[in-house]
């Protein structure tokens, strides 16, 4: 179990009598790759801009690295990187000059320019004006910016706000290969709910301001029990024979419905249904995605 590197307690922040973030308590473990997930004004770049202290907290804590963000802010920061919403460059300049400006205001070495521009697989297109960049080799100027300093934390607002899915593929593997090889702790906000699935290890959901799920994605995909769906060519009298042998399914459409999924199970009804000669077409396992759970975790507007 790694050490928090990210904690808040109580954090809201009001405009008037509007809550934008109300009473947060964020967790981030070391080392993880933490989805920010909600849907569009649930509070999540609010959240991003106090965590990196760009506007401060109407009231509650932030402790970034052990350290309390109000006393301890440009030190904190140093080991911050952070691409929010859009990448701000100059498009007259190249992408390696980019980086050489804020490599002088960071005061860091020269040598972290072409690391981090190994790492985002600009190394070829480092001499090319950023204006005839493609979206996509934006964005990942505006992370190899973020990962100038060599952060302990890096912090990504919608990093892959439209891209095409290519665009998406190469920001996801990029993403995911940086705490295994750099040792970095993510935290990532999207509202491509299916993209968090296939990168985050762990997961906050945010909904009108409110943290309703927080814990690794492991938990969140438990919560959507996968179904067994069975087709046949006469319901009706498959649901009785089963019935029968005390095999309570549920019927939908030309469906029997089972949340059990055991191999042994199934293979029982299945022979059980051969053997009073009704066809079986098909057998079927339908999961849930991420986007599905929630969808119905935001529409109950509760907590899990």
């Amino acid at each position: 179990m790694g050490t928090y590197i990210v904690e808040t307690e109580n954090l809201t922040k009001s405009y008037g009598a509007v809550n934008s973030v109300s009473q947060l308590h964020m967790r981030v473990r070391e080392g993880e790759i933490y989805g920010f997930l909600g849907p569009n004004g649930a509070g999540k770049t609010t959240t991003i801009r106090m965590l990196l202290g760009l506007i401060k907290p109407t009231t509650g804590n932030i402790k970034i690295f052990n350290k309390d963000l109000k006393t301890n802010r440009l030190d904190i920061l140093r080991d911050v990187g952070s691409l929010v919403e859009s990448p701000s460059y100059y498009g007259h300049l190249t992408g390696y000059e980019n980086l050489e400006v804020i490599r002088q205001m960071l005061q860091v070495p020269k040598k972290n320019i072409d690391e981090v521009l190994r790492i985002v697989r600009l190394e070829k297109q480092k001499d090319k004006l950023v204006k005839q960049y493609s979206l996509g080799m934006k964005q990942r100027l505006g992370i190899a910016m973020a990962l100038l300093g060599n952060p302990k934390l890096l912090i990504l607002d919608e990093p892959t706000n439209g891209l095409d899915p290519a665009g998406i593929q190469e920001i996801r593997e990029l993403i995911k290969q940086l705490p295994k090889q750099y040792g970095m702790s993510i935290i990532i906000s999207s509202h491509l709910l299916n993209e968090m699935d296939q990168i985050a290890t762990q997961v906050g959901i945010i909904n009108s301001g409110r943290l309703i799920f927080q814990d690794k994605i492991e938990v969140l995909r438990q919560k959507s029990q996968a179904l067994m769906k069975i087709r046949v060519n006469d319901v009706v009298r498959a649901h009785q024979l089963l019935e029968q042998h005390q095999i309570h399914l549920r019927v939908d459409g030309d469906y029997l419905i089972t949340h059990q999924q055991e191999d042994h199970f199934i293979s029982h009804i299945n022979h059980l249904l051969v053997q009073q000669n009704l066809s079986v077409y098909r057998i079927e396992e339908e999961k849930h995605t991420l986007e599905e759970i929630f969808l119905n975790l935001t529409e109950k507007g509760g907590v899990l």
